[in-house]
């Protein structure tokens, strides 16, 4: 959550749990959060924790990894963070 600045309710959402899962840290059998956490390890390193959770909420090339998380769609959202380590975070003007 803190990583990418997640809500509870997105939280929630992307791990398939109910809140209670989470207020009694009964996650240890989703999987989905060790990969997670593995996943985004190095992005964090490498661009820090506040560029991370600015950059999951910004379109890019792929759309927003925010909705692929809340979309459950890893492969996509591991492709946004293969973006993200070859090409950094990239702003643009409209």
């Amino acid at each position: 959550m803190e990583r990418l600045g997640l809500s509870d309710e997105e939280l929630c959402e992307v791990l398939a749990v109910d809140p209670l899962a989470i207020i009694t840290n009964e996650l240890d059998h989703r999987p989905e959060l060790q990969i997670l956490l593995a996943l985004t390890a190095e992005a964090a390193d490498r661009v820090g924790a506040a560029t991370l959770r600015s950059w999951l909420r910004r379109r890019g090339p792929n759309g927003v990894p925010a909705e692929h998380l809340k979309a459950r769609d890893f492969q996509a959202f591991e492709d946004d963070l293969t973006v993200l380590a070859a090409r950094g975070y990239v702003l643009r003007s409209t």
